[in-house]
């Protein structure tokens, strides 16, 4: 790996609490736990690839308040180059998370100091992106920010491995300038917009393309994922079968891992494999950071997978 990974994203401290199951509007539940970790879709997916060797740089904005050193320096903790984060007056970002017996999960995120990473952070660091061999972007920073980092992406020749959660409408033109996108299927749906109605995994993907997106992955879970690479037809790539104890940041550990497994050269069904044996071993674990795997863990479990 001759250029690293840049994330653009957000970075949060995660409330975790723990219940039977996820309480339905109006009710209370009595839960059986209550954890803090270090979250945020930007900073879990940075982590996520620094664990497994790749060099990673983070760019994004925490509080003046006391989580905000505690992120940056579980951040360094981890491997990920720190020193492009801004801290902002005001609160970090803050994830409220339910989690059940089942792994299943509800989350209420609160921007906080993510909201204020804009235009001006990525032309402070335009030199950052221009030499990243790929970008990381989610949408928990403003949209505005998004737009302007596909724009320097596609300037400077780099792949945008864009994970389009929490789920929202995008331009075609967002979608055509992402090397790769990374929806879930309700992510998908929409993306798709009421079209869609109820579709077979392949016509998702391909409804997807006709939107503007080149190359696609659909995340379905425990069943693995669909890649669908420009005019090929698309790939089931099978997931794990695991003990799941909480699925938070299953989807970042995905996006992390493919995007290490892209940035080393190997093929996209390859890297999706190794990127759906990372995201299984997480969900045995609890908590959004601490559930990454590093290289070791994952070429052990893959052993056992063959």
């Amino acid at each position: 790996m001759d250029k690293g990974i840049v994330v653009v994203g957000s970075i949060n401290l995660d409330l975790v609490a723990t219940s039977p199951r996820i309480p339905v509007p109006g009710e209370t539940t009595i839960g059986t736990n209550f954890q803090t970790f270090f979250g945020g879709k930007g900073a879990n997916q940075a982590v996520a690839a620094a664990r497994l060797g790749a060099p990673v740089k983070m760019i994004g904005r925490v509080g003046d308040d006391s989580f905000g050193k505690q992120l940056v320096d579980g951040l360094r903790a981890a491997g990920v180059h720190a020193d492009c984060i801004t801290r902002t007056p005001g609160s970090s970002g803050i994830a409220l998370i339910t989690t059940d017996v089942h792994g299943e999960n509800a989350i209420v995120v609160i921007p906080g100091a993510n909201e204020h990473l804009s235009c001006s952070d990525l032309e402070k660091y335009d030199d950052v992106l221009k030499n990243a061999g790929i970008i990381l972007a989610q949408l928990e920073i403003p949209m505005d920010t998004i737009v302007f980092l596909a724009d320097r992406a596609q300037k400077h020749n780099v792949r945008l491995l864009l994970d389009p959660a929490p789920a929202r409408a995008l331009s075609a033109n967002l979608l055509t300038q992402c090397a790769w996108i990374t929806p879930n299927e309700t992510e998908a749906m929409v993306l798709c917009g009421p079209q869609a109605g109820p579709l077979e995994d392949q016509e998702v993907a391909g409804l997807l393309q006709r939107a503007g997106s080149r190359n696609i992955v659909l995340k379905q879970g425990a069943r693995g994922v669909i890649v669908k690479q420009g005019t090929q037809p698309g790939v089931r790539v099978n997931g794990f079968s695991v003990k799941a104890i909480d699925t938070t940041a299953a989807g970042d550990a995905f996006n992390g891992a493919f995007a290490c497994g892209l940035l080393s050269g190997k093929p996209a069904q390859e890297s999706a494999r190794f990127a759906n044996a990372v995201a299984a071993i997480s969900v045995t674990r609890r908590g959004a950071q601490p559930s990454m795997p590093d290289l070791a863990e994952v070429q052990a479990f893959l052993a056992q997978h063959t």
